[in-house]
């Protein structure tokens, strides 16, 4: 045997650790993010050794090169001190992540096999969170001398909103509304459990019913949003004009442009809770101006304009806020806004453009000019949605200060840039990339 077929067999055997690494590291990263990290760190270490030699080759690295440079320089002049440098740790980490991790993406079987993963990793979620509203269960519970820890709060976190594993009800919403697209893939093209549909329509609506209960409007509007995308433009001729009727009557609770009186018989029909939450009439008497998200979105674009270039620093907001107003926030309620006070105008652009760029391209080469629904462009259709969906949640909220939502983004950010790479070539090898 000659040395050829050692150095072949040595890095079959490195793909397999790696890719197995990270299908256990996607498996757990909703229920532990600490053994989650340790199985994506191999993978991350035996996907950067794979490609050492082809980091400047992926001219998508360029932006974020880029990035990196200018949050580094903002840092050295920010206000906030070492919270400045601590804050890198929730982008620059992942720049890396978004390189290494790309074999592990890079063929539609290998996104299915994530996808898969994703829901049912989810299940934790749901039957915790299930469980704390339904029956009480309280938390922590402990696993492996506390290696996992759960911390389920007890009629949910704010009381009355499922939350699960999670610390707040809107963080679950996130995740949920990330990974409930697949969930409605594998109903229509069965890939979870064989050609089973029993078991992926129960999952399915499972993933529905708790996003409602996070009470989140992100979430309701994650599964209005969803629907379409992922059943295929061939349906919107009739499925849209059906959404839209069913829907009719809380279009019309809500919006105060309707018929006083028509708006009253809309409101008897959708419960209270809904119409309530949709238009905040709940909170009207309660909040004031500076609570609300336009209040912080003001103050955001005041912040942004005083220091546009380099930004005040990450976690100015949740320091100057309190400040201006008397109201503590940790946040500005809105990514691109909270990046241009943080890291400042350019930083945030060359991200946003970055993403969306992402968005566009995948969407254009394959995903939506296809006629045929086969089952790799329903996951890539799914896939996309999922970022569609995750994207909106930053304009109203940043979940991604908790990791795990972080992680999720990247991932799916790395399976458009593979999907992108797929529609350019069909004549894929895993080796060669």
């Amino acid at each position: 045997m000659n040395n050829a077929y050692f150095l072949n067999l040595k890095n079959n055997f490195l793909d397999n650790i790696g890719w197995s690494c990270f299908q256990i590291g996607v498996f757990c990263l909703p229920s532990s993010a600490f053994i989650s990290y340790l199985f994506l760190f191999v993978a991350l270490v035996n996907g950067s050794i794979k490609r050492k030699d082809l980091y400047w080759r992926e001219y998508w690295n360029y932006p974020l090169v880029l990035v990196t440079f200018l949050m580094l320089i903002g840092c050295i002049r920010s206000h906030t001190g070492s919270l400045a440098w601590f804050g890198l740790f929730n982008w620059v980490p992942f720049f890396w992540f978004f390189w290494a991790l790309q074999p592990y993406l890079l063929t539609p079987e290998r996104r299915i096999k994530c996808a898969s993963l994703l829901v049912l990793g989810s299940l934790p979620v749901l039957i915790t969170g299930f469980g704390q509203l339904w029956l009480g269960w309280e938390g922590p519970w402990e696993v492996f001398d506390g290696l996992i820890i759960w911390f389920v709060s007890p009629g949910g976190e704010p009381l009355g909103r499922l939350s699960g594993l999670f610390d707040y009800a809107n963080i679950t919403a996130a995740w949920l509304s990330g990974v409930w697209p697949f969930s409605l893939a594998s109903v229509l093209h069965p890939f979870i459990v064989g050609r089973n549909r029993v078991i992926p329509f129960v999952l399915l609506v499972a993933f529905i019913a708790a996003m409602i209960l996070t009470n989140s409007r992100n979430a309701w509007g994650a599964i209005v949003l969803g629907l379409p995308l992922v059943i295929g433009s061939a349906s919107w001729s009739w499925l849209i004009p059906l959404m839209l009727i069913c829907f009719l009557p809380v279009i019309i609770a809500v919006l105060p442009v309707f018929d006083f009186g028509i708006q009253q018989f809309a409101r008897s029909i959708v419960p209270d809770s809904v119409w309530m939450r949709l238009s905040d009439m709940q909170f009207v008497d309660t909040r004031s101006f500076e609570a609300t998200r336009i209040g912080q979105w003001k103050v955001a674009v005041n912040l942004i304009f005083e220091k546009p270039w380099l930004g005040w620093g990450a976690a100015a907001f949740s320091i100057i806020y309190p400040l201006r107003t008397g109201l503590f926030h940790g946040h500005s309620h809105n990514l691109p806004l909270e990046l241009a006070i943080s890291y400042g105008i350019l930083v945030s652009l060359l991200i946003n453009i970055f993403v969306f760029s992402l968005l566009i391209i995948s969407g254009l080469y394959g995903i939506f000019n296809r006629l045929h629904s086969t089952k790799n462009i329903i996951v890539d259709r799914a896939w996309w949605t999922s970022t569609l969906i995750l994207i909106c949640f930053y304009a109203t909220d940043i979940p991604l200060f908790d990791s795990r939502i972080n992680i999720l983004g990247w991932i799916l950010l790395i399976g458009l840039r593979c999907m992108i790479y797929n529609y350019k070539s069909q004549n894929i090898s895993i080796k060669k990339i």
